[in-house]
């Protein structure tokens, strides 16, 4: 089975003023003469990390990572003000800007596949490939399947727990419930709530219990983040129109794009990405079969990978 390259050092990092008090943390990696590829990473709120560097031949490949607003090593911390998807797309179009690229390939998981279609299908002209993850296109369906029914269904007893911090007079909008208690002036409760929230998440992810991915996300300055923004973007349907992100998919059917999907996704349902492929059969498309929704699963790893080794035929 294809591996991860061996671990590698950035050559070069800094941060980014992309306006409205934010900063990125933005790293380049392997090839400074490479063909560019930006890691896309998910959440909203996840970050990237050293894992997040080894998808990619270090010598072909001039490789990008970036913290979206308020999460990782951007600032600030947990920060919901002017962080929308489009604020994301503008500050991708500006990290483009300043390492003076003029096409990059996407590669993005679960959110950031929603984030990376989005800028590619604003920005067209700018992306040369996309390599996509546990496909998330926003619509009422997947929130409905993770936090409503589906997900509960198979995790009956772990959504228990999701389920105990709210009241049961909220319990009918667990999304705005939790947006509330996130809110709340008692920082144990806004811990308690990001807590249950990402535990849930973490829970669903792996095919085979990952628990110590469960126990670093119960941690504040992962749990925070990553609750924090995913219900601030879930409350306002990630702002995106309904099934834009399909309504628009025609303006990049022309560019090369895989998809890897796990056949046992509980977070973001296969449902997703055999809609998307369906709307753009010209991706190439594979099902991962022992696997659930996480990138560090070994099956997906691999798939991804070859993904990628794949495209140097296409793009050098």
């Amino acid at each position: 089975m294809q591996q991860l390259y061996p671990e590698i050092e950035p050559y070069r990092h800094f941060l980014l003023p992309v306006g409205d008090g934010h900063t990125l943390y933005v790293e380049e990696c392997g090839n400074p003469d490479g063909v560019p590829v930006l890691f896309v990473h998910g959440g909203p709120g996840g970050g990237s990390d050293e894992r997040s560097r080894r998808f990619f031949d270090p010598d072909f490949y001039r490789i990008v990572l970036f913290d979206q607003r308020g999460c990782g090593r951007s600032t600030p911390f947990a920060a919901t003000r002017a962080n929308t998807t489009w604020h994301l797309v503008d500050d991708m179009e500006a990290i483009r800007e300043k390492l003076g690229i003029e096409r990059w390939a996407l590669f993005g998981g679960s959110w950031g596949s929603t984030l990376s279609l989005a800028y590619a299908e604003k920005h067209p002209g700018r992306v040369s490939a996309l390599v996509l993850r546990g496909i998330f296109l926003a619509r009422e369906t997947e929130f409905d399947w993770f936090y409503k029914h589906g997900a509960p269904d198979i995790y009956p007893e772990h959504y228990a727990d999701f389920l105990a911090p709210v009241p049961a007079s909220k319990r009918d909008d667990l999304i705005n419930a939790y947006a509330a208690m996130l809110d709340h002036p008692d920082s144990a409760v806004r811990e308690a709530a990001a807590k249950a929230w990402t535990i849930w998440e973490m829970r669903a992810s792996t095919l085979i219990p990952d628990e110590d991915a469960i126990s670093k996300f119960s941690e504040p300055e992962k749990a925070v983040p990553l609750a924090r923004l995913e219900v601030h973007y879930f409350v306002n349907d990630c702002f995106l129109e309904p099934d834009q992100l399909l309504r628009d998919i025609e303006r990049i059917r022309h560019l090369p794009g895989a998809i890897v999907q796990g056949r046992y996704d509980m977070v973001c349902p296969p449902e997703a990405a055999w809609t998307l492929h369906q709307a753009w059969p010209e991706a190439e498309f594979e099902w991962v079969a022992d696997a659930g929704h996480s990138a560090k699963e070994p099956g997906i790893t691999a798939a991804l990978v070859r993904a990628m080794d794949r495209l140097r035929a296409v793009l050098e």
